[in-house]
């Protein structure tokens, strides 16, 4: 067989095996009666003594009992044993072969306690029979022993693959969901903001178009800008989910820098432009921060703000960020109509501002201001950027 063949063989159901396990097993379990039968009557015939067919039938009742060697080892070894006594008793002169087989098969089979009394008890037996001195029934144990040990070694190797198999894919399967819950959540910071603000916006312009052309027009202007920017990042990340990596179509799309703290005037007045009065106080130098940090930073408070525009019924809100050493303290509060405008059981919002908080490290509370209101707190620890 050419080694291709054999390649191919070993890569088959089976391993390239001839026979199947269970086929194996009893091929084996026929030489072992062969040779139990045969060894034994040859040890009791070698001197051309005549043959007795009171013995050859004990002798192969014995061996055929053999079959049943993997179910009961020692019960086995102690019915060869008796056999030899019986042979012995009847003026034969057996030779150990079946005892050897049955003491190899405790000795694959059984825990080493076990197998260790039992050539205690096969190996005295024979030598007070005289039948056979030490080392025979020593070494067919040995060579059992060791067929054993290197059967556990390889079923401590298959359960090591198996464990280590099991937790790969574990890891692989704990990784997608939190990829699938990154992807859900950005999904939801660029539609669920970029919608709100254009429904707004176009409510808006339609609203002030009669009396106010110019502002309508300048609305519908952010409006626009909104959209695009909504449909680049989408394209963007439809392409990332397609193949896994950016296409040259999405990388050639104008992108503008990932926002941080310095774009919170900005996000400020796009919220005003569509209606919402927000103030926005800053205590404290903005550091330069870690990019993620800033872009988490920028969308709570992005999602916070559309929370309220949809929810709060209220034109006026309040951001609040404390910045300390080591830390931000952030804070999103209106004077709306509270919590039973807003969703606290788990919207998608306040789940994506939790979720970005707790990977952060920080704490996130959400509820009714103590005038009244909703109000979004965060608590965020920070690492300055080079």
């Amino acid at each position: 067989m050419s080694w291709f063949n054999a390649s191919r063989l070993r890569g088959r159901p089976g391993g390239g095996r001839w026979l199947s396990a269970s086929a194996e097993r009893v091929l084996v379990d026929l030489l072992a009666v062969l040779v139990g039968v045969a060894g034994e009557l040859s040890l009791l015939y070698d001197d051309e003594s005549p043959i007795r067919p009171v013995t050859v039938l004990l002798t192969v009742t014995a061996g055929a009992a053999l079959f049943c060697r993997r179910r009961h080892p020692v019960p086995l070894l102690a019915a060869m044993l008796a056999t030899t006594g019986l042979l012995f008793v009847l003026g034969e002169s057996p030779g150990g072969a079946l005892v050897c087989v049955a003491l190899f098969t405790v000795a694959e089979r059984c825990r080493a306690r076990v197998s260790v009394v039992a050539l205690i008890g096969a190996t005295v037996v024979l030598v007070a029979l005289s039948v056979a001195s030490v080392p025979p029934p020593v070494a067919v144990w040995a060579v059992g022993a060791a067929l054993r040990e290197r059967r556990r070694h390889h079923e401590d190797l298959r359960a090591r693959a198996t464990a280590a198999r099991a937790e790969r894919e574990q890891q692989a399967a704990i990784a997608a969901h939190e990829e699938r819950a990154a992807i859900a959540r950005d999904l939801h910071d660029i539609v669920a903001h970029s919608v709100t603000v254009m429904l707004v916006g176009a409510r808006g312009a339609r609203d002030a178009l009669p009396a106010a052309p110019d502002v309508a027009a300048d609305v519908l202007r952010r409006v626009e800008s909104s959209g695009e920017q909504s449909i680049v990042e989408l394209r963007r990340m439809l392409a990332l989910l397609r193949s896994g990596v950016p296409t040259a179509t999405s990388s050639a799309a104008p992108r503008r820098p990932l926002p941080g703290l310095a774009e919170l005037a900005e996000l400020a007045a796009t919220f005003r432009a569509v209606g919402l009065s927000v103030s926005l106080e800053i205590d404290g130098e903005p550091p330069v921060l870690d990019e993620g940090i800033g872009v988490s930073v920028y969308r709570i408070v992005e999602e916070a703000l559309t929370n309220v525009l949809r929810h709060a019924e209220t034109d006026r809100a309040l951001v609040r960020l404390k910045i300390g050493k080591g830390r931000i303290d952030l804070e999103v509060s209106d004077c709306g109509v509270g919590p039973s405008g807003q969703n606290l059981s788990g919207g998608h919002g306040l789940v994506g501002i939790r979720e970005r908080v707790r990977l952060l490290g920080g704490h996130f509370a959400a509820g009714p201001g103590p005038e009244g209101g909703f109000r979004v707190a965060a608590h965020v620890p920070i690492t300055v950027g080079p």
